[in-house]
């Protein structure tokens, strides 16, 4: 499946679709619609939010054989001989209907929405909420949904499309891998052409951390980590050699600087709930640490040629943060503990 990755794409007024001759099939006999009672009232009156994928579960099972049609998938779904549910685009539906349209009832809308936002750390919540407001009219106008297996039965995956957003649920489902699969986020605070400063972007506090570490490096340093030209931001597939992995070494730091760099890592991981950061981390563990990464700049698409590097890429055995700030912030993630599993993009 080949993404449609340009900038055109991402500022287009109608999102992308995968073909739906190709992409909608019906995944046979499905559950009755929901009985009363599916929606844990009493776990938001004790203010205890359920869990992500409890919730995936009950909004499955709450499915018409009509809705089930139309928005769910075997695990194995192929499009274009490629995994479905491992594809991800920087602007795109997953499947038609819209989040917040009456193909769902309201109770499933609710679970929809708090599944959402229970991927998030909640001191996040507010800067997801601008976000989405700022490139896709708020939550639920441009979002759509597909559930893959089949939740409370044996494998899953639930992943929400839209501008600047590809995330998942899975309940580690997907072995091997963090987030469930490749994920992506993004930001276009001042318009299409952002500012050199990014100004309300929600994200470019993270490209300040990396510059602080740019800042750090000495000469010999910088002058491995920084590079003409940036790889296409769509590549985050794994590399099959660690000498093929571009930038300057981070075991090759000294401890102040390895401090910063620390910083780095959480400060792109604390959008995400805890569980997906401890994972995360246990993942990028398994292949070395931050010892084994490398971190590279670059020089192209500096917006305003200030030196501030808009573009930059943290990048180990199986981890890839591929962060653009031109013109605005894309930022590709692909996260594991095994470089041989493969993605589809």
């Amino acid at each position: 499946m080949n993404s449609r990755l340009s900038c055109s794409d991402c500022d287009s007024a109608e999102l992308l679709h995968v073909d739906r001759r190709r992409f909608v099939q019906s995944v046979g006999a499905g559950v009755a619609a929901a009985s009363a009672g599916l929606w844990p009232t009493a776990s938001h009156a004790e203010g205890k939010t359920p869990k992500s994928e409890t919730l995936v579960q009950k909004l499955y099972a709450s499915l018409s054989d009509e809705q089930k049609s139309k928005i769910c998938f075997d695990w194995d779904r192929l499009v274009d001989g490629d995994l479905l549910r491992t594809h991800v685009e920087a602007n795109w539906h997953i499947t038609e209907p819209t989040v917040s349209s009456s193909f769902f009832t309201g109770d499933q809308q609710e679970m929809i929405e708090t599944i959402y936002f229970g991927l998030y750390n909640p001191d996040w919540h507010s800067r997801v909420r601008k976000q989405l407001q700022d490139d896709a009219d708020g939550y639920g106008k441009r979002q759509s949904i597909a559930i893959f297996g089949q939740p409370g039965s044996g494998k899953f995956q639930f992943v929400m499309t839209g501008r600047h957003l590809t995330i998942r649920c899975d309940g580690d489902s997907e072995e091997h891998v963090a987030f469930g699969g490749p994920i992506f986020y993004g930001h276009a605070a001042g318009g299409f052409n952002e500012p050199a400063d990014h100004a309300g972007n929600v994200f470019w506090d993270q490209a300040l951390k990396a510059n602080a570490l740019y800042k750090m490096l000495d000469g010999k340093q910088r002058a491995q980590a920084l590079i003409d030209e940036a790889p296409e931001q769509s590549e985050v597939h794994f590399r099959k050699k660690k000498s093929a992995i571009p930038g300057l070494r981070l075991a090759e730091l000294s401890k102040d600087q390895h401090e910063n760099v620390e910083k780095v890592l959480a400060s792109l991981l604390e959008p995400y709930r805890e569980s997906d950061r401890k994972e995360a981390s246990t993942c990028l563990k398994a292949q070395g640490g931050l010892d084994e990464c490398r971190i590279s700049f670059y020089k192209s698409d500096d917006v305003g040629e200030d030196g501030v590097w808009d573009v930059w890429r943290l990048e180990g055995p199986s981890f890839v943060w591929h962060y653009r700030g031109d013109p605005h912030v894309h930022v590709w993630v692909n996260v594991a503990d095994d470089p041989n599993v493969k993605i589809s993009t």
